[in-house]
């Protein structure tokens, strides 16, 4: 089944951007043709092309023949971007397809990457959604430095945790976690959270917790915490 993005709804009327137009040419669809549509927001379509153009299509709908309810929590994510940005995008298709809500690239101390392209995340995030047949599109935040993320989110009303190693270690995501809890998980870089990141994330309220006794990637560690959240909310 192919699925298609409108990024703008007027009325009846449903707008393609140029990157969905040529989807839509290269698959040799044309005027009269119906298709499946999402809006990111939790609605799914059935709509008739009406105008195919080089940079925009536009279709009518003929029914709204989903209406997905938000889940009744929020899992978002802060991490750090990797060196590789092959990994990060990895970890950003997985997460997409599993189920994560908003997502915020951190720049920690030891943060190897301090630039990324929103643009190609987002692109990332569109397709995830669209292959896993989601119909809500995950909220993707600016980079931001992990020292003005902490204290931005003193009001979350939520629970807040952030995944590092201790010795001992500390309480593992899925004991510390509460069922139907929005939470905010913060994952750090390779090379782990400064100590003074730490002392500042405690005094922010966030819980340290474990993702296991494997010395996990940045993505991976990424992964396990959203799985580990919609695992138990499942």
């Amino acid at each position: 089944m192919n699925i298609f993005y409108a990024f703008n709804i007027v009325g009846e009327l449903l707008e393609f951007d140029e990157e969905e137009t040529r989807h839509l040419q290269v698959l040799r669809y044309a005027q009269g043709r119906a298709i499946q549509v999402i809006d990111g927001k939790g609605n799914w379509y059935e709509a008739e092309l009406l105008e195919m153009g080089k940079k925009k299509a536009i279709a009518k709908i003929i029914s709204l023949t989903q209406q997905t309810e938000r889940k009744p929590y929020r899992l978002h994510l802060a991490i750090a971007p990797t060196k590789n940005m092959e990994r990060l995008e990895w970890f950003l298709e997985k997460a997409t397809e599993i189920g994560v809500d908003e997502i915020t690239p951190l720049v920690c101390r030891h943060s190897e990457r301090t630039q990324v392209r929103t643009d190609r995340l987002e692109k990332i995030l569109l397709s995830a959604m669209k292959q896993s047949l989601k119909t809500f599109l995950p909220q993707l935040n600016p980079l931001t430095p992990l020292k003005t993320f902490l204290p931005a989110q003193m009001d979350f009303d939520g629970q807040k945790c952030i995944a590092w190693i201790t010795d001992p270690p500390a309480a593992l995501l899925q004991q510390t976690y509460l069922r139907g809890q929005s939470v905010i998980v913060v994952i750090g870089p390779e090379g782990d959270f400064a100590p003074e990141e730490i002392e500042q994330a405690k005094a922010c309220n966030f819980s340290p917790v474990s993702l296991g006794t494997s010395r996990l990637r940045t993505e991976t560690a990424g992964v396990v915490a959203v799985h580990t959240i919609e695992l138990m909310n499942s």
